[in-house]
C-alpha cells in the first residue's frame, strides 16, 4: 500500500493486531513510520506479527500477549507500551469473536463470550489506554461490524455486541472530546481472507451470494479498512468525532442481511 500518511514519530497501538483486518491496520501504520504495538491472546501470533511489523516500519514494533476480557492484563500491556514509547497517539481496538448460530441454539456461554470479547473487551482497551493517550490530538478507533446497524439472522449475539461498541464510541466521543481526544468507529464490509468471512461464507456459492449484495461487486481487503483508520488517526480528521464510518463498498445500504440469511 502506498504510504499516503506520515506517522513517523507517532505511537500506535492495535488491540487484536496480530491477524486479519487488524494486522492489516497495524501494517498500514507501520509502513507510515510509526512505533507500533500489537496484542492478542496467542504468543505465537504476537511474535510473528511483531517480526513482520519490525521489517515494515522505520520505528519500533512491540508485542503483548493478553485476553481483552481480562481488564488487568489489558491495562498492564497498554501501560507497558506507553512506558516504552511515552504516549499513545492512535489506539485501534479490534479484538472480536463471531460464529453463525440461531438464537435458540446459542448457549449462554457462547452469547456471553462474544459480548465479553467484542463489547466488554473494547471498553477494557479504551479505558486502559485513556490515561496514556495524547491529549489533545489523540485518536481512538474502534473496529465495529455491519451487524451493529443491520439486523442479521444467525448473528443476534454479534449484532448486540457490535451495536454496543458503536454506542460506547458515541458516548465516549462526548465524554472525552473536551480533552481533544477523538473517538470513532469503522465498520468493515465483507473482507476477503479473514477468519470471519471464512465462517460466514465458507463455500464458493456463499461467497458469490455475498459479493452479489455488495454494490461495488467485490470483497474488500484489509487495506480498505486500514486506509479509513489512517485517515481517522490523522490531522485530516481533526474535527471528526463520534462518527461511525463504513468501509464496506456500500454493503450496509442494500438490505444485505436478507441475502446473508440465505447463506449462513
Amino acid at each position: 500500500m502506498k504510504a499516503e500518511f506520515n506517522y513517523a514519530g507517532c505511537n500506535v497501538f492495535v488491540a487484536g493486531g496480530t491477524s486479519g483486518i487488524n494486522l492489516g491496520i497495524a501494517e498500514a501504520f507501520a509502513r507510515t513510520g510509526s512505533n507500533i504495538g500489537v496484542g492478542s491472546r496467542k504468543q505465537e501470533k504476537v511474535g510473528r506479527a511483531v517480526a513482520g511489523l519490525a521489517k515494515l516500519t522505520t520505528g519500533k514494533a512491540f508485542g503483548y500477549c493478553f485476553d481483552v476480557r481480562n481488564a488487568k492484563a489489558v491495562e498492564t500491556a497498554i501501560a507497558g507500551f506507553a512506558e516504552e514509547v511515552g504516549r499513545i497517539d492512535v489506539l485501534v481496538s479490534g479484538a472480536a469473536g463471531n460464529f453463525p448460530a440461531l438464537a435458540h441454539d446459542i448457549s449462554v456461554n457462547g452469547f456471553k463470550a462474544v459480548v465479553d470479547i467484542d463489547l466488554l473487551g473494547t471498553y477494557h482497551v479504551m479505558k486502559a489506554a485513556y490515561p496514556h493517550m495524547k491529549k489533545p490530538g489523540g485518536s481512538i478507533i474502534n473496529i465495529s461490524a455491519p451487524q451493529a446497524v443491520v439486523p442479521m439472522s444467525h448473528q443476534v449475539h454479534v449484532c448486540a455486541a457490535k451495536a454496543g461498541v458503536d454506542m460506547v464510541t458515541r458516548c465516549l466521543a462526548i465524554e472525552w472530546g473536551g480533552e481533544g481526544l477523538r473517538v470513532n468507529s469503522v465498520i468493515p464490509g465483507p473482507i476477503d481472507g479473514t477468519e470471519g468471512m471464512a465462517r460466514l461464507a465458507p463455500t464458493s456459492e456463499m461467497r458469490e451470494r455475498v459479493v452479489g449484495t455488495v454494490p461495488m461487486r467485490r470483497f474488500g481487503v484489509p487495506e480498505d479498512v486500514a486506509r479509513a483508520c489512517l485517515f481517522l488517526g490523522s490531522e485530516a480528521a481533526g474535527f471528526v468525532n463520534g462518527t461511525i464510518m463504513t468501509a464496506d463498498g456500500g454493503w450496509t445500504q442494500t438490505g444485505a442481511a436478507l441475502e446473508l440469511d440465505a447463506v449462513t
